[in-house]
């Protein structure tokens, strides 16, 4: 199992790091987070009171606090929808491609090379994590936070945990897609549970739901106690468990 295991990620490894989707997803959301990020901190300062309405009380918030405030809300939504379709990719290209018939003569067993797909998938969001900390941190210290805002830095952190969990929250769309045998269901599912978790968390209410935690916690970090955060691990194991039986399950008529 240990050795099949580490083979399976290997190869998995391998094709995720030869894919085109898997570069551009990564590229995308850093970019796309910065440039937002940027838009909204030079609208904010400009005094657009239709940006500032949007702001909240983050329009009222400088340096390093603002910042990430404003980044987190923007990783929260964009970085579900980004983690949902990467896992729909990585789960759902082999039925799309067809070359789902060919993992049946392998010798690996298909729940293994599942959890190996999970696996890549958890390094891969952490690397992101730690790009987008050092994409946000350069944007910071550009807009002259680290001499105006020291005390601020330790912010930061707040993105690769947000990053990382919201990740995590993400893997139903691993067990949807291969249910639903292509990429389709599963940024469907990626989808619903971002409107789920959006709604939730500006009703106020979700704190200790693991689905809804994450983006509450970019909403408003106070509102979350680490204890609730502690859940959202519960949200891979179950699912991926899910995924991996579903891949033990296949059949190559349906």
């Amino acid at each position: 199992m240990t050795a099949g295991f580490g083979t399976a990620i290997t190869v998995e490894a391998r094709k995720a790091a030869a894919s085109r989707v898997m570069a551009s997803i990564t590229v995308i959301l850093l970019v796309g987070v910065a440039l937002l990020a940027l838009g909204m901190l030079i609208g904010a300062g400009s005094g657009d009171e239709q940006l500032l309405a949007k702001l909240g009380p983050l329009a009222r918030l400088g340096g390093w606090v603002g910042l990430v405030g404003v980044v987190s809300q923007i990783t929260s939504a964009g970085g579900l929808l980004a983690f949902g379709v990467a896992l729909s990719w990585l789960f759902g290209r082999e039925f799309a491609d067809g070359t789902i018939g060919g993992l049946f003569a392998l010798p690996v067993r298909r729940s293994t090379i599942a959890l190996a797909k999970l696996a890549v998938y958890v390094v891969w969001a952490a690397g992101v994590a730690v790009l987008l900390t050092a994409v946000v941190a350069i944007l910071g210290l550009a807009f002259g936070y680290g001499a105006t805002d020291p005390s601020g830095v330790v912010e930061l952190l707040r993105i690769p945990v947000l990053v990382v969990l919201t990740a995590l929250i993400a893997v139903p769309a691993a067990w949807i897609a291969t249910l639903g045998r292509g990429l389709l269901p599963g940024i469907a599912a990626t989808v619903v549970l971002l409107v789920l978790a959006q709604v939730m968390a500006v009703v106020g209410i979700g704190a200790w739901v693991p689905i809804v935690a994450p983006a509450l916690l970019a909403i408003d970090p106070a509102a979350v106690p680490l204890v609730s955060l502690a859940i959202v691990p519960s949200v891979p194991v179950a699912f991926g468990a899910l995924a991996a039986l579903a891949w033990s399950r296949l059949q190559l008529d349906r």
